[in-house]
């Protein structure tokens, strides 16, 4: 039987030995890491001090109607958006930007001209030449529409205002008519493929939207270049698509007509659905693309979604069509449905996407919040892996874990950043980070943990991934990032730093209180890291920007070590005297076990204060034996860069 101590205080903790900081060789700094100066600016009453949302927080609001019509010869999208845009802040407004993602595939575009020749996952391949066609822009006024005066530069669009828009509720009206040609590779978030029964098409950055305006940068116009994401503002979306003869059409939000647009079989099958925690089939493999599963003529499909950042839709006379019930906190619903060709159909395959999304859906609304949306959608198609408000578009080719995998992910991204709603842009990590980390509790819960530990790393390995010669800072912009780094810094890193939060620094019940109050704060609200970092702090009760500064800010390794062990007095009897050191400039709260001859093993768990004193840290262990070993980290849960110095084993 194991005898386990936990010694923080008292008798057992003894001096710093200060004679043995120069035998570490250590890089360490403790006035660098614990500095009192970490955050750029005090709290204030539109984001205070606490984390959370100031009493005169204010964001302003976009809303959407949107005519929108497929055409599947020339594979081209065309339509026009009314756009009502709310200007809650406290600044009248002489101009407004928008942004026009599709001039990223122009062969004029900055995206283009920041390609490498080697190309990558953000290219425009075969050449393709797109983007928007502005055929106008007008102003609403009274019911009246005058051209309105405007520049488009590359991914973006000012309209400048023939008045200023009156600060804190002031509200202009203008639509846009464009169009754009779908290109088959959409830099790996929309796209069409072909497939046997016809063109799936993904279709998303399918209207200009409207530039986040904040006290934080005012207009954030970040050029869109490939690699980072979005910032959107909040409003409510309503939007039609006329689509061709026999194609199905799925989208962000509510089916507002169903009776118009699905056959009574159909309609049938939808409400057997809404009631069945299994998978019922709306359109077989056997009727996709059959006329028998459609009307024959063009029909339009209108959606509502609200309270939403985005919308994205696909459509295909291809899509085979199932969906089940997801169960949601205090007895509310949703629709889990996925829709895919007969190439994925399969039961080690799409056959089961629709038990992924339910699964993975309904984990994250009672870790953290209720699911928001009506409907929940898996696409399979071209791309790998995307994610947009209640629609997800993963890999045609996904099969088995990886299916669930790309699954479990994109939905993840439906608390960050579709209910958290954070500057992709420039903090991948609030949204990417956030969502590997919780991707891994769903893992351990989805079917008796089916999963568990299919996107686990391990430690050692994480360490040379972490801190080798080529990383690069958490808190780096993702265009800057190089695209092999992406993944480390995006993703893995800042979920492991969470995962270390939670187990190793704040404890579960903590963490989890802590993370689940910074969500529910800044649901459909735009929070900053330092909002991020503030407010963890102040829900767990603990100050962390040691870690902050460290783990996110820097490239800080760690390298806990035990460097001596010696008997009280020469006599193990008494007690032994036990000397760890941090080696390199991140410190970490220490585990460490204690095994003596007579067979007991124990531990201890000290605070990450003790490194308040230095780089060396002394104490004193109630040993009735001879110590025959001390590790430090024995469940090996910390990415440590110096495994061989984390254990101490008696001559």
């Amino acid at each position: 039987m194991n005898l386990v101590t936990r010694l923080f205080a008292g008798a057992c903790l003894s001096a710093i030995s200060l004679g043995a900081v120069a035998q570490t060789n250590s890089v360490y700094d403790q006035h660098e890491t614990f500095a009192p100066l970490f955050y750029p600016a005090f709290g204030d009453e539109v984001r205070a001090a606490d984390g959370t949302p100031g009493p005169r927080y204010w964001q302003n609001r976009a809303d959407y109607k949107i005519e929108a019509t497929l055409d599947d010869q020339a594979h081209g999208v065309s339509g026009n958006v009314v756009i009502t845009y709310t200007n809650n802040s406290p600044q009248n407004l002489s101009f407004v930007w928008l942004q026009l993602d599709q001039n990223i595939y122009s062969q004029e575009s900055r995206g283009v001209a920041a390609t490498a020749t080697t190309g990558g996952r953000w290219a425009n391949r075969k050449a393709f030449d797109g983007g928007y066609n502005i055929a106008s822009v007008t102003l609403i006024q009274d019911g009246k529409e005058t051209p309105a005066s405007y520049t488009v530069t590359d991914t973006r669009m000012q309209i400048r205002l023939p008045k200023e828009l009156k600060a804190k509720g002031g509200a202009v009206q203008f639509r846009i008519h464009y169009a754009f040609p779908v290109p088959e590779y959409g830099t790996d978030r929309m796209g069409r493929q072909e497939s046997k029964n016809g063109w799936i098409y993904e279709i998303a950055q399918w209207f200009p939207r409207l530039c986040v305006y904040d006290n934080v940068n005012g207009w954030n116009t970040l050029p869109y270049l490939g690699q980072g994401e979005f910032y959107l503002e909040y409003g409510d979306i309503n939007y039609s698509i006329t689509a061709p003869a026999g194609h199905v059409v799925v989208g962000s939000g509510e089916l507002l007509n169903p009776k118009e647009v699905l056959t009574a079989e159909q309609q049938k099958r939808w409400n057997d659905a809404s009631n069945s925690d299994k998978t019922v089939m709306l359109r077989t493999a056997a009727e996709a693309g059959s006329a028998k599963s459609a009307t024959g003529k063009p029909l339009t499909w209108k959606f509502k979604c609200t309270n939403t950042r985005d919308v994205a839709w696909a459509a295909s006379k291809a899509f085979i069509w199932d969906a089940a019930k997801i169960n949601l906190p205090g007895g509310k619903k949703s629709l889990a449905m996925s829709v895919y060709p007969v190439e994925s159909d399969g039961n080690n395959a799409w056959g089961r996407s629709t038990e992924y999304v339910k699964g993975c859906i309904e984990f994250y609304s009672k870790y953290l919040y209720p699911y928001t949306y009506p409907m929940a959608v898996n696409v399979a198609g071209i791309v790998g892996g995307m994610e947009y408000p209640g629609i997800v578009f993963c890999s045609s080719r996904a099969t088995r874990n990886g299916l669930w995998g790309v699954t479990n992910h994109e939905f993840g991204h439906n608390w960050f950043p579709m209910i958290v709603g954070s500057d992709e842009r420039r903090f991948p990590w609030m949204d990417e980070g956030f969502n590997t980390f919780i991707n891994g509790l769903a893992d351990a819960d989805f079917n008796n943990g089916e999963y568990n530990g299919n996107r686990a790393i391990n430690p050692e390995m994480a360490a040379s991934s972490f801190f080798g010669d080529r990383a690069e800072a958490i808190l780096t912009v993702p265009d800057v990032t190089q695209q092999y780094n992406l993944g480390t810094v995006a993703y893995y890193k800042p979920g492991f730093g969470l995962k270390l939060l939670r187990e190793n620094i704040l404890g579960k019940e903590r963490f989890d209180s802590a993370f689940r109050y910074y969500v529910h704060q800044w649901a459909f609200k735009h929070p900053t890291p330092w909002d991020f970092f503030h407010c963890i702090e102040n829900a767990a009760g603990e100050n962390l920007e040691w870690f902050w500064r460290g783990w996110f800010m820097n490239k800080w390794k760690i390298d806990l070590a035990v460097t001596d062990v010696a008997a009280i007095q020469n006599d193990p009897s008494k007690g032994s005297s036990i000397t760890i050191a941090t080696l390199e400039k991140l410190p970490m709260p220490v585990t460490i076990e204690v095994k003596e001859a007579n067979g007991k093993t124990g531990r201890i768990t000290l605070p990450v204060e003790v490194w308040q004193h230095g780089a060396v840290w002394k104490f004193n262990y109630a040993s009735t034996d001879k110590v025959v070993s001390v590790v430090v980290d024995p469940d090996k849960t910390i990415p440590d860069v110096n495994l061989k110095n984390n254990t101490w084993t008696a001559p």
